[in-house]
């Protein structure tokens, strides 16, 4: 743990310095973040002007929800999903050789060695809405509570890392699967609002299928006082067995790797 997240400081340096040869360029994708959240905004309003509740959960509850899919959203996008698309062009080209000569575990290094930081800013946005949700419910936030979010939001970042592990390694027995990081990331669009809006069959689909339930709607609910502890067992058993699986899926994946040379 200690050794990845010492990585990651490096890593992080020196994307912060390539960000800023080109600063044009990260001002634009700070636009892009706060248009998205704007039209995020925009979007509850639009909705709780006709209504005032959204089966069952209130205007509140709801900027919660889309304060921690900011947060795994910024997450995701900072650090786990630049590690992913490397990895699968590294495989593909062949220059994956590189990072089996170094010394250190190879999930960790692949996970920690390619970062934008400046979709921070979507973890920074994501914080303000939820403590401003929080505020605006008026309401007492149990120990609990802040416990039962907590937990369910480390278990959200686990689950989705694990769950973009077990994608990303099956590049190792196909050459381009790019794209399957644009579906999930269209899939994860859905998690601005709570799972139980949507019809049974997607309901489904973003709990056992892309695990947008358990990413999103877990830990809202956790913060917002409307999951059970058993729900909240359930996500965190989710998160270890994700995460068991897509490790030992990726010693399974380097065995099939043929390098440069093949």
């Amino acid at each position: 743990m200690f050794e990845a997240i010492r990585l990651l400081r490096v890593f992080m340096r020196v994307s912060i310095l390539a960000e800023l040869q080109y600063r044009t360029n990260l001002y634009v994708q700070l636009l892009r973040s706060a248009l998205s959240f704007v039209t995020g905004i925009a979007g509850l309003g639009v909705v709780f002007s006709h209504t005032s509740n959204l089966a069952g959960w209130r205007p509140g509850d709801l900027l919660i929800v889309l304060g921690v899919y900011y947060v795994i959203s910024g997450v995701i996008r900072f650090a786990i999903q630049p590690a992913m698309e490397r990895l699968m062009q590294d495989i593909r080209s062949g220059t994956f050789d590189y990072v089996l000569t170094k010394p250190g575990d190879s999930l960790t290094l692949v996970s920690v060695r390619a970062t934008a930081t400046w979709r921070l800013i979507d973890v920074a946005l994501g914080v303000a809405v939820i403590t401003f949700a929080m505020v605006r419910n008026d309401s007492a936030v149990s120990p609990w509570d802040v416990a039962a979010f907590t937990i369910g939001l480390l278990a959200a970042v686990v689950t989705v890392y694990s769950f973009l592990v077990i994608l990303s390694t099956m590049s190792f027995w196909f050459v381009r699967l790019e794209n399957i990081l644009v579906i999930f990331q269209s899939m994860y669009e859905a998690g601005r609002w709570p799972v139980e809006i949507y019809p049974g069959w997607l309901r489904a689909a973003l709990t056992f299928v892309v695990p947008v339930a358990f990413a999103v709607t877990v830990p809202a609910g956790a913060l917002a006082g409307r999951i059970s502890p058993e729900m909240l067992a359930g996500a965190v058993a989710l998160a270890i067995t994700l995460a068991f699986a897509a490790r030992r899926f990726w010693f399974i994946g380097l065995r099939h790797y043929a390098g440069a040379s093949a």
